[in-house]
This record gives C-alpha cells, sequence and structure tokens, in this order.
C-alpha cells in the first residue's frame, strides 16, 4: 500500500489531535442553576428571562475560555422548603455548584445555610432582605444589586422629601416584605414623617386588595407604600387607580421593575417613583446588553434582575477561569473570594466592586415614569431622577453585623 505525504500529514494531525480532545472532555464542567419562579407572581420579574441572561453570559465568555459550564432551572414556587429539597438534590445529586438568581426573602434565607454546609456558591438577584448581608450573612453568598436598606433610603427618601411625610404600608407578609417596611419606615422617621399604619396580606395567593386600600384609604395618609413586588405591586397599582385612591394618595413602589411598569401602562403608572440598578436605556453599554440579549427574551426588555443573572454569571466565570474549574468546583467559598479580588466589570452596570459581606456595591437609581406624551417608543419608561453611589447606598459594613467580618 502506498502511502500519500497528504495520508501521513492527516494521520499525525488526527493524533495530536487525540490527547488535546481528551483533555477537554476531562475539563470538568461547572453547573449553574438558576432557582426561581417559573409560575407564580415573580414570573416575569425572574423567571425564563433570568434563565435566557445567564445563558447569555455563558455563551459570551465560556467558550473563549475553553470552560464547560452547563445552566438548569427550577422552579422553588416560593416555597422554602422545596426550594431547600431541590438545592439538595442538585448539590448533591446533580452536580450544581451554583444558585443564582432566587427571588422570595423567605426562600432566599432559607438556603444560606444550606449552601454553607455544602460549601458552594449562592449569587442572589432577586431577594431583597438586607439580612442576607446582615446577621444571616455567609461567605459563600454575593448579593448583586438591591436590597430592602438601599430601596428604602433612594425610594422612600425621595418621597419624604418631596413632602410624602405620612405613609401607610400595604405589606406582603413574609420576611421581604416585613424588612422592607421595617427599613423604610425607619428612613421615614429619621427624615421627620410618619407612618400611620399598615395592613399586611397573605403572601403568596392574594389578588384582591380592596380590603387593604379602603384602610389605606381611611388612614388619611399622603404616601401608599408598597412593601411587595411583581404581580402583586401591578394588581395593588391597577386597583387603587380603577377605585380612584391613587388620585388621593401617592403611590411609592418600593421594588418595582421595568416590565411591571409595562403591564401597569403609562397611563396608570405615570409619575411614579422607583429605584433601579439597571435601565436598557442607561448608556452605550446597558444598550448594547439588551440589543445582544433582547431577540432571545419572550416579550419583555430586560430588567435589573435579569441584568443581574447576566452579570453574575459572567463575574463568576471569570473568576472561575483565574482558578481553574476544578479548584472553583472544589471550594465555594474560594471562588466568592475570588470573585470579591476582582472588580466586577460588564455592560449592564459598569464597574463595582463586591464587599466583604458579599455585597456588590452598584448604584442606585431613582427614576420617575414617564407621562404617555414624554415616550418616545416602546419600553421608553423613565426620567432619571438621582443617582446615589454604591458607597453611599448601602448599609455600612459595620452595621450590618455580618458574624464572619471581624471587627
Amino acid at each position: 500500500m502506498t502511502i500519500s505525504r497528504r495520508t501521513l500529514l492527516a494521520s499525525a494531525t488526527a493524533a495530536g489531535a487525540a490527547p488535546l480532545a481528551r483533555a477537554r472532555a476531562q475539563t470538568p464542567t461547572i453547573k449553574i442553576g438558576v432557582l426561581n419562579d417559573l409560575s407564580g407572581p415573580y414570573i416575569n420579574t425572574t423567571g425564563v428571562n433570568s434563565v435566557v441572561c445567564a445563558k447569555q453570559a455563558v455563551e459570551e465568555f465560556a467558550a473563549q475560555k475553553g470552560l464547560n459550564v452547563e445552566v438548569i432551572s427550577a422552579d422553588h414556587q416560593n416555597k422554602p422548603d422545596l426550594a431547600v429539597s431541590i438545592a439538595r438534590q442538585w448539590f448533591d445529586n446533580d452536580g450544581v455548584d451554583v444558585l443564582l438568581d432566587v427571588p422570595s426573602s423567605g426562600v432566599a434565607l432559607a438556603l444560606q445555610p444550606v449552601v454553607r454546609e455544602k460549601n458552594k456558591v449562592y449569587l442572589n438577584i432577586s431577594a431583597a432582605s438586607s439580612a442576607l448581608t446582615g446577621e444571616q450573612c455567609s461567605p459563600n453568598f454575593v448579593h448583586w444589586i438591591f436590597d430592602t436598606y438601599m430601596l428604602s433610603r433612594s425610594t422612600g427618601g425621595a418621597m419624604v422629601m418631596d413632602g410624602g411625610d405620612t405613609w401607610y404600608f400595604i405589606t406582603a407578609d413574609y420576611a421581604f416584605g416585613r424588612q422592607l417596611e421595617a427599613d423604610t419606615t425607619a428612613v421615614i422617621q429619621k427624615a421627620g414623617g410618619k407612618v400611620l399604619g399598615s395592613a399586611r396580606y397573605p403572601f403568596p395567593g392574594t389578588t384582591d386588595f380592596a380590603p387593604y386600600l379602603a384602610q389605606a384609604r381611611a388612614s388619611g395618609a399622603i404616601v401608599l407604600g408598597l412593601a411587595n413586588a411583581g404581580a402583586d405591586t401591578i394588581n395593588v397599582i391597577k386597583q387603587a387607580a380603577q377605585t380612584g385612591l391613587i388620585e388621593k394618595m401617592e403611590p411609592a413602589a418600593m421594588l418595582m421593575f421595568i416590565d411591571d411598569v409595562h403591564a401597569v401602562g403609562l397611563a396608570v403608572a405615570q409619575g411614579l417613583n422607583l429605584t433601579e440598578s439597571f435601565y436598557w436605556d442607561m448608556n452605550e453599554g446597558t444598550r448594547a446588553f439588551t440589543k445582544r440579549v433582547l431577540p432571545k427574551l419572550p416579550k419583555n426588555y430586560p430588567n435589573s434582575v435579569h441584568a443581574g443573572c447576566y452579570s453574575a454569571t459572567l463575574h463568576y466565570l471569570k473568576a472561575v477561569a483565574d482558578m481553574g474549574a476544578a479548584a472553583a468546583k472544589k471550594d465555594g467559598v474560594a471562588a466568592v473570594e475570588r470573585m470579591k479580588a476582582k472588580p466586577v466589570e460588564d455592560d449592564a452596570f459598569g464597574t463595582s466592586k463586591i464587599r466583604a459581606d458579599g455585597r456588590n456595591m452598584v448604584p442606585a437609581y431613582l427614576f420617575e415614569v414617564k407621562k404617555p406624551s414624554d415616550s418616545k417608543g416602546p419600553w421608553d419608561y423613565y426620567h432619571l431622577r438621582a443617582t446615589t453611589r454604591g458607597e453611599e447606598a448601602y448599609r455600612p459594613l459595620a452595621d450590618g453585623h455580618c458574624p464572619f467580618i471581624k471587627a
């Protein structure tokens, strides 16, 4: 048999490629579990869009660095016991290295000890309780884009400065709602205002807010404080408009996103003050990120939670690339420490720094919802009223009393 030079070169190339193929096959797979609300009141706030944005970060970064990354998802239904069960299954049997997103503060807090026990990584984007970087902090944990302290200072503080010095709260009766009401109450009282009362409703499952709106009307307060989020915020605002209450009290949406504004409509939402850490039309970076991800999103533009899932995933993968996948999988605390040691940089949020307690110090942007006549096109909804730098937006480190931070 005659062996040509071409055949010889082809054989040599194949032989040389075999070890490389085996090396790639042996590279550990990083597995990210997006655990959020896929069927309940936070389905648009988080949901499928969070999964899409996490995958966007993987698509942009993992291949060029030779990382094997898989993103999976599950619906925790806003039930702490279900979330803990899913997380244990993921950690013990499915090889998951990272929990991502996790709305609902009750769920988020319940997962802290589980992640620490298993020494995994926990990147929370959409729960708000400031306790997550306070008395219930963890060295395995990073809180990405907002918390109740930041929201109360930004939105609550602005409302009081504008003359809204008497408040009545409608509050989701679980960890998030209670903490947000408490943090905002402290801001109101420090500024010389008063809270005239509050109505706490069962979460999840409440859709008729008429009794709570009637109590708010009877209070005589100027501001209707909404210590809730997602579909609940949308329903309260719509029902307040239908009953005429929105003409007598000024709603303060303490945690509201652009998809909520879209659902309510500018005709009703105009003039609302709210705080987000991301707006798609904020600058060249946010517009570039939105342009890349928008074709993959069902219906909605990205909100700050979706952008946060992108940002956190991207930054984690940068830490993995530095450490090596095997080392990152082995030690969740070490992976988080590597994340803290690096500046966070991406199109969605610009540059920020993760503090020792796990707080990512992104700015807080106070927006006012535009009048319909001021909107120049679809999803052109916000006027920027004020910016609070990350260093000023969040609770001082010493005041959080995080147990693993040495005094």
